[in-house]
């Protein structure tokens, strides 16, 4: 008999919400959730927001969440980094998920590590060619999350993946990578479930980042038919555990 869901993880952007709206039935789902005392993580790789400015956006359009339950990307990077207790380092990163990184010592001029989130507003010539130069006298490349385009606004977009993995391929060596599909964000997320493996569900709605993670990391996955779903990506080579229409349609996985 498969083993009870007791835990569930969502992904934030295209399965809670999708271009700024929040997707139909899901406050509902997680209210519901709550009352059978399922416990409830937030993973999203976005980099620009804090787990305090998600969790508060989150709230602000009806979700019950607390900053506790979620787990950015650039988060998740920092944990990573007070594990390394580096030097140094230059976070190529702004807004909010800027919050995560206080503790650190900011250098731009001989960094340990060299982190990559979403600087979309310093991804010039100027600006990549230095840390190319750094790279290549010995700092040390991470990067965020490893997705190399972003549709949840419209049209697509470079992601963090790309402007890392551009890095990677230049400066001619191999970067850590901390976002789903890692293992490690989805390690650090389970830790703090208080769950086994076999009792928790990923909820997402992409095969190469949800589905993929939590197959690597040995949890089950649903995936939705929206938000950014693409059909093609059911190759059959990464299959999920659930394949539901909707986040309204979630509860059938306790079923």
């Amino acid at each position: 008999m498969p083993t009870e869901v007791r835990g569930m993880i969502f992904d934030v952007d295209g399965v809670l919400e999708f271009q700024g709206r929040v997707c139909p039935g899901a406050v509902e789902a997680i209210d519901e959730l709550r009352k059978r005392g399922i416990v409830l993580r937030f993973l999203t790789n976005s980099t620009l927001k804090s787990r305090r400015s998600c969790a508060e956006g989150l709230r602000k359009k009806g979700f019950q969440v607390f900053d506790g339950e979620v787990i950015t990307a650039s988060y998740a990077t920092a944990v990573y980094l007070r594990e390394l207790k580096p030097r140094s380092c230059w976070v190529m990163l702004e807004r909010e998920g800027l919050e995560e990184f206080r503790d650190f010592q900011q250098d731009l001029e001989d960094p340990e590590y060299i982190v990559v989130g979403d600087n979309r507003s310093v991804f010039d010539f100027d600006h990549l060619n230095k840390a190319l130069r750094l790279l290549r006298n010995g700092a040390k490349l991470i990067g965020m999350q490893s997705e190399l385009t972003d549709t949840s606004l419209g049209e697509p977009e470079l992601n963090v993946g790309s402007w890392a993995g551009m890095l990677e391929r230049a400066a001619g060596l191999t970067a850590v990578y901390i976002g789903k599909p890692s293992p490690y964000v989805f390690d650090l997320t389970m830790k703090t479930m208080g769950l086994d493996k076999s009792e928790v569900v990923m909820v997402g709605d992409r095969v190469s980042t949800d589905v993929k993670g939590a197959k690597g990391y040995g949890v089950r996955s649903a995936l939705l038919m929206n938000g950014e779903f693409d059909e093609r990506e059911l190759d059959g080579s990464i299959e999920p555990d659930f394949l539901l229409e909707s986040v309204a349609d979630v509860l059938e996985v306790l079923e």
